[in-house]
């Protein structure tokens, strides 16, 4: 099968098409390398069945494949927040061209949607059939409401046009090829750590999320895809097992061995209290659930986190005192 992947070379972009080489599809990894990192992909450039386009999504593109899997779209606050408007035109003119492209050419398009479309949620865990409670004109706005946009696009094209759609929204994420300055909680707490540096929590760290594993999420993904036609969701993809930010920051601290300190922040506007998904839906029709538990997730992260920095596992008994 012939598969385009838009954000490729981000870090669950790189993860998704490594999993498709794997399969033995032929893949087209676009992306502008804007949050994506050539890096990422690396490992993959050696395949034959491994093609990387640097190209925008708000840019029409064409290509012949049999699925799209749409990702393009800074994720991260920093990164969503440093340009606006540019976040806001790749999620809607982004979902409107690939939205043409799979119109065109009859492929089946996956919409990698988000938990931000619930914004700071007064239903508690979020189900698909809760609409939300976003502020439109807030500094998150352009990711929460581009994503929210771009679902109404695919299922207009779907309703309109009879595009074949799936519509995924993605919980909490980590792993290994996130990006150093994406400004994840994950990423943030692990590379303090590691750099001995103090943990900082915003709010008073009592707020909640729900951490799953970047393979969980790609099985569930896969899955979704090649799902009966007539299931088009929305699907949440989330792990539901709640930690509250302390709890997660002092596990950081606990699991790398740092002499960190936790020091607390004014909680930035309009950031969720709390964040958790109701994956009934998701376990009935995928017969899927996540497997990889917070610990495990966390060891592999830092263990890469490590490599990246550069920084060795602390010696017992030796001068870090361990």
């Amino acid at each position: 099968m012939r598969i385009l992947v838009t954000g490729g070379a981000g870090f669950i972009g790189s993860h998704l098409c490594k999993r498709l080489i794997e399969n033995g599809d032929e893949i087209i990894c676009l992306d502008n390398l804007f949050t994506g990192s050539k890096e990422n992909i690396y490992p993959l450039m050696d395949y034959k069945n491994f093609e990387f386009v640097r190209h925008d999504v708000t840019k029409e593109y064409m290509a012949e494949v049999d699925q799209i899997y749409h990702l393009a779209c800074p994720a991260s606050v920093p990164h969503y927040q440093y340009n606006p408007v540019k976040t806001m035109k790749t999620a809607v003119v982004g979902a409107v061209n690939m939205l043409g492209l799979a119109k065109r050419i009859k492929a089946r398009i996956l919409q990698a949607s988000t938990s931000e479309v619930y914004g700071n949620p007064l239903v508690h865990p979020q189900t698909e059939e809760y609409w939300g409670n976003v502020n439109p004109v807030g500094p998150r706005s352009c990711y929460d409401e581009g994503k929210r946009a771009a679902e109404t696009l695919f299922f207009d094209y779907h309703r309109q046009n009879a595009v074949d759609i799936k519509v995924i929204r993605i919980f909490n994420t980590y792993g290994p090829n996130m990006a150093l300055n994406d400004g994840r909680v994950i990423s943030n707490f692990i590379i303090q750590a590691l750099q001995n540096q103090d943990i900082t929590i915003y709010g008073d760290g009592l707020q909640t999320r729900s951490f799953q594993y970047v393979d969980d999420l790609i099985e569930a993904m896969v899955r979704m895809m090649n799902s009966r036609k007539e299931f088009v969701g929305p699907v949440n993809l989330g792990n539901p097992r709640e930690f509250t930010i302390r709890e997660l920051a002092e596990k950081v601290i606990q699991m790398t061995g740092s002499p960190s300190k936790i020091v607390y922040r004014d909680l930035p506007q309009d950031d969720p209290i709390q964040r958790k998904p109701d994956i009934s839906l998701a376990q009935r029709e995928l017969k899927w659930s996540p497997k990889v538990a917070l610990d495990e997730g966390l060891a592999k992260t830092i263990a890469y986190f490590r490599n990246v920095l550069h920084i060795n596992e602390p010696v017992p008994g030796g001068e870090d005192g361990y």
